[in-house]
C-alpha cells in the first residue's frame, strides 16, 4: 500500500552530484546506432548499459547509495533483495568499498546472476519467487543483524544514481526527442525521466520519456494510467521471462516521480521481446538479457503508440542473459518479411 505522505521529488543537483560520485566506478556507456528497416528514417540509438562492469545499470544507484553511508553504517555491512542485477550492483559496490554484503535472491533467479553475485564476495540467501517474499526476508535479517538496507529502487539515492543514465543521454545526444526505458520497480525509469525533464529547459528540444514493460507484468502501466499505485500478484508477474521486470509494484517514490515526469508507459509481448533480442544482437552487435530488450521491442513494434520523433534512445538496461535462454531465442526465426536476421543493419557509436 502506498504511503500517505507524498515523497519529495529530487532536484537536478542530486543527479549531478550522483554523476560525480559514481565517476570512475560505473562506466559511461556509449550510444550505439540501431539500423533496422522498421525504423524508417528515424535515428535510433541504444544506451548500452550491458557494458557496465556488472552487466547492468544497477551499479549506478547501488554505488551512489552505499558510498554515502556513514563509517558506522559501513562497519555493519549492507543487505538487499534482488532477482540478480541489483544484487550484483550492491555486491560490486560493497567490494569496492570493503564492506560485507548479504543478498536475498529468489529461487528462480538466473544462475548466471547468482554465480556472478557470489563471485563478487556477497553472501546469498534464497527465498521463494515472490518479490514480496525477498523483501520480507531482507527486512528480517536487517533487524536481526543490524545490516543497512540498500533498496533496489524505492530510495532517493538509488533513483539519483540511475538517473545519471539520463544525463549521459542528453550530453551525448542533446537533440534527442524520445527516450524509452524498461520499467519494473521504477528506479531506472523514474531516474531517467526526472533527470531529463529537469535538464530539458536549456535543451533545444523537449524530450519525451516513455516506460516499457511486458504485458504479462503490466502493473506499472495500470498504476500510471489509473493514477493509483497497484500491486499485481506474483503468480502474474512471474509469467514473463524477463526476470528483471517481475516486480509486483512500483515503489512509492518511483511512482511519484513517474507520475510527474513520465509521458506514458506501454507494454510489449514476450514474442516481441524475443525478436528485439535478436535485432539487438544482429543489428547493434549487443547481447541483451530479456529485460534489456523491452525498450527496443517498444520502438520496433509499437510505433503507432509513439508520437512522431526524429532521434530516439532505447535503454538496454542489462546484458546478463542465461546461455540457455540466449540459445533458445536465437534458434527462433522472425516471421517472413520481418527484418532481424544477420546483416540486417550496421552500427555506429556516439562517444
Amino acid at each position: 500500500m502506498a504511503s500517505t505522505a507524498t515523497p519529495t521529488l529530487l532536484t537536478l543537483d542530486a543527479f549531478r552530484e550522483a554523476q560525480a560520485r559514481i565517476r570512475g566506478v560505473a562506466a559511461r556507456t556509449p550510444l550505439v546506432r540501431l539500423l533496422d528497416p522498421r525504423l524508417d528514417s528515424a535515428e535510433v540509438y541504444v544506451k548500452a548499459e550491458g557494458l557496465q562492469p556488472i552487466g547492468s545499470f544497477k551499479l549506478r544507484g547501488a554505488y551512489n547509495k552505499i558510498a554515502q553511508l556513514t563509517p558506522d553504517q559501513k562497519s555493519r555491512g549492507v543487505i538487499t533483495y534482488s532477482s540478480g542485477n541489483h544484487a550484483q550492483g550492491v555486491a560490486y559496490a560493497a567490494r569496492v568499498l570493503g564492506l560485507k554484503a548479504v543478498i536475498v535472491m529468489p529461487s528462480n533467479a538466473p544462475e548466471v546472476k547468482k554465480r556472478a553475485t557470489a563471485a563478487l564476495g556477497a553472501e546469498i540467501v534464497e527465498v521463494g519467487p515472490a518479490s514480496s517474499a525477498r523483501k520480507e526476508k531482507a527486512e528480517e535479517l536487517e533487524a536481526k543483524y543490524g545490516y543497512v538496507m540498500i533498496p533496489p529502487y524505492d530510495d532517493e539515492q538509488i533513483i539519483a544514481g540511475q538517473g545519471t543514465c539520463g544525463l549521459e543521454i542528453l550530453e551525448d545526444l542533446p537533440d534527442v526527442d524520445l527516450v524509452l526505458s524498461p520499467v519494473s520497480g521504477g528506479g531506472l525509469l523514474s531516474g531517467i525521466a526526472t533527470a531529463i525533464k529537469l535538464s530539458n529547459p536549456p535543451q533545444p528540444v523537449q524530450t519525451r520519456v516513455i516506460g516499457v514493460e511486458p504485458e504479462l507484468a503490466a502493473d506499472a502501466q495500470e498504476s500510471f494510467r489509473s493514477g493509483q499505485l497497484v500491486t499485481w500478484p506474483a503468480e502474474k508477474t512471474t509469467r514473463t521471462f524477463c526476470d528483471g521486470l517481475r516486480t509486483q509494484s512500483l515503489g512509492d517514490r518511483n511512482f511519484e516521480h513517474i507520475r510527474t515526469f513520465v509521458d506514458d508507459i506501454i507494454t510489449v509481448t514476450e514474442s516481441e521481446i524475443r525478436a528485439a533480442m535478436r535485432t539487438l544482437l544482429y543489428s547493434a552487435r549487443l547481447t541483451p538479457e530479456p529485460s534489456g530488450a523491452a525498450s527496443a521491442a517498444g520502438i520496433l513494434f509499437h510505433r503507432d503508440q509513439l508520437l512522431p520523433f526524429r532521434k530516439a534512445v532505447v535503454v538496454m538496461s542489462g546484458g546478463n542473459v542465461e546461455p540457455g535462454v540466449l540459445k533458445s531465442v536465437l534458434a527462433e526465426k522472425d516471421p517472413p518479411g520481418v527484418p532481424g536476421a544477420p546483416g540486417a543493419g550496421v552500427t555506429g557509436v556516439v562517444q
